[in-house]
């Protein structure tokens, strides 16, 4: 297949008044538009779609992965959080890996049943709809569209159909007897084929029937049991019977007169969090956007962070990070001081246990805002692909392979045990005015590691040099970690920079003055850089002085945007098949 994946064209960024949705495929937007016209909210919305994507982007997210999700409730001025992530079976421990002969210099391989964790998708959506939905429908309106789409057939487009050929091998394996359900006649689906999922209907149709009860317990929680314990796994109906979400309270920042949300550990939102304070007490704007200087700080500033997270980012029930600390002005003061102008950082000087994971950037990343004033920021992953490839028979989904992000170290805060939570890669991001707690925006940028790196560069496109949503999504971006090669092998993401094409030369040849090793990055493993989508209220508040003559000194004020005049502003991801629906 040629890799043609060229960025040939422009997108407006898309305005609305009533509300719009973004996600990476065309038909999942509408599908939540369409829930919007029906009365339906931001979150009902974001349900639908998370539905829809399971449908077309099967390769990425699904029922057999996790999710996470933020709310922000217009009436009260709050943004809400649920971690939607599931646990490690409780029979599997590291002795039990042990006496299998896996361990720290043994790894799992990343497709083994020991990686499945419970899935907690469904019971995400479920808790979504009944917590910050918005009443007027029930979950099965949410899920009838998806449904239908299962059922009846939906064109495969493009992007999907280059990673469903991309995961096939693992549904075409001979000992994985029920992943024909997610092929076409035994093969990916090309560009343009009708592909239907009737199971998957199937499993939808019990789910909206029975509620979290029509996944955890009965026929569903069965089948994912079984498979998993076919292929050595040993995860049990009990270990799904006793799956939860949990609300969670959001951490944050404030830069440059925005506050910035993220979920707490087991997520790695703290990364951004931690950046960005960094970044704050550096001029940025005079570097020059994606400028060798600009990009040599702000990779440093992401890698001391991660450097933080990959030590401390765990379940919190098992192990409690010192977030007031690291997220604390003064700590990034003292940690600015080791970023030098004419050299980077030894890895060998960024404290990180040691812990490395593998770069992998396949989830789904979408996000709704409604007339209300309400918005959802959700994330959707089974972590690689298609995660271990396992098929329960009869439910046309896979099974996530999440339990590859837990450390073999017994001493670390991430190790495997029973119960846990693994360190996890996907979240959503929001943006508020610390002022008056206005939603700003509800953004956010899939991929593995990229992903705080994503919600990073994307702010401050805006922030610190005017772009509107769809440009500072259009933008080359950068990432530490490599890009190329095989993403299941366990990379450093401390000691190389990927460029993303169209990062200027000079900047490269900056950076490698520097001391970085290079990659630049083209065509398809441009998924690397992951796959954004933003809505922002109004434009005031990112918009530069000689621009318009809102938003000056980095204060937010709303100027002609009142609350009966609120537009919003929103892009979607050039990297993706996906569009913004609005009305």
């Amino acid at each position: 297949m040629a890799d043609n994946f060229k960025f040939a064209s422009r997108r407006s960024v898309v305005l609305s008044r009533n509300g719009c949705v973004a996600s990476s495929n065309p038909l999942a937007s509408q599908i939540g538009l369409d829930i919007l016209k029906k009365g339906g909210n931001a979150a009902d919305a974001a349900v639908a779609v998370a539905a829809a994507l399971n449908v077309t982007e099967p390769m990425s997210t699904g029922l057999g992965g996790d999710a996470f999700c933020m709310f922000y409730d217009n009436k009260t001025k709050t943004v809400k959080g649920l971690n939607g992530s599931g646990r490690c079976p409780q029979a599997l421990n590291l002795d039990k890996l042990r006496s299998e002969g896996f361990d720290q210099s043994h790894p799992l391989p990343p497709g083994h049943a020991h990686t499945v964790t419970v899935p907690g998708a469904a019971s995400a959506w479920v808790d979504t709809v009944s917590k910050y939905g918005s009443g007027k429908l029930n979950l099965k309106d949410i899920l009838q569209p998806a449904i239908d789409m299962a059922e009846k057939g939906f064109p495969v487009h493009d992007l999907a159909s280059v990673l469903w050929a991309k995961g096939a091998g693992i549904l075409q394996w001979h000992k994985n007897a029920h992943g024909k359900e997610m092929l076409l006649s035994g093969e990916a689906p090309r560009h343009g084929d009708i592909m239907h999922n009737p199971s998957l209907a199937n499993t939808f149709k019990e789910l909206a029937l029975h509620g979290k009860a029509g996944f955890y317990t009965g026929r569903v929680s069965d089948a994912i049991a079984q498979v998993v314990q076919q292929h050595g796994g040993v995860l049990t109906p009990q270990d799904m019977a006793a799956h939860v979400s949990n609300e969670v309270e959001p951490i944050s920042t404030i830069y440059r007169g925005c506050r910035v949300w993220e979920l707490p550990p087991n997520g790695q939102g703290m990364t951004a969090l931690i950046a960005l304070n960094i970044l704050e007490g550096l001029d940025l704007k005079s570097m020059g956007h994606n400028s060798g200087e600009y990009i040599h700080h702000v990779t440093e500033s992401l890698r001391l962070a991660f450097a933080d997270t990959l030590q401390f980012c765990a379940d919190p029930e098992h192990s409690q990070p010192p977030l007031e600390k690291l997220l604390s002005k003064d700590y990034a003061t003292q940690r600015r001081k080791m970023i030098r102008d004419d050299r980077v950082i030894p890895s060998s000087a960024l404290l990180s246990n040691d812990l490395d994971m593998p770069t992998g950037s396949d989830t789904v990343y979408f996000t709704a805002s409604d007339r209300e004033g309400n918005a959802c920021s959700f994330i959707n992953s089974n972590y690689m692909g298609f995660g271990t490839g396992l098929v329960p028979e009869g439910c046309g989904f896979t099974l996530q392979n999440r339990g590859f992000g837990f450390s073999l170290d017994p001493t670390h805060r991430n190790a495997l045990a029973p119960g846990k939570r693994p360190y996890h890669t996907i979240i959503p991001a929001m943006v508020t005015s610390p002022d008056t707690n206005d939603l700003l925006m509800s953004y956010g940028v899939m991929g593995g590691f990229m992903q705080p790196q994503g919600h990073v560069q994307v702010l401050l496109n805006m922030l610190e040099f005017g772009l509107d949503p769809q440009s500072a999504l259009d933008a080359p971006r950068f990432s530490v970690g490599k890009g190329k090669g095989n993403i299941y092998e366990p990379q450093t993401i401390l000691d190389s920079i990927s460029l993303e094409e169209g990062i200027p030369k000079s900047a490269e040849l900056k950076l490698a003055a520097l001391g970085n090793s290079i990659e630049v990055v083209t065509g398809h493993e441009r998924a690397l850089f992951g796959r954004g989508q933003v809505i922002s209220r109004g434009s005031s508040w990112w918009r530069l002085p000689d621009v318009c003559d809102e938003g000056k000194n980095g204060a937010i004020d709303h100027g002609r945007e009142t609350d009966k005049e609120v537009v919003y502003w929103a892009g979607s991801d050039p990297r993706a098949d996906g569009l913004v629906a609005s009305f």
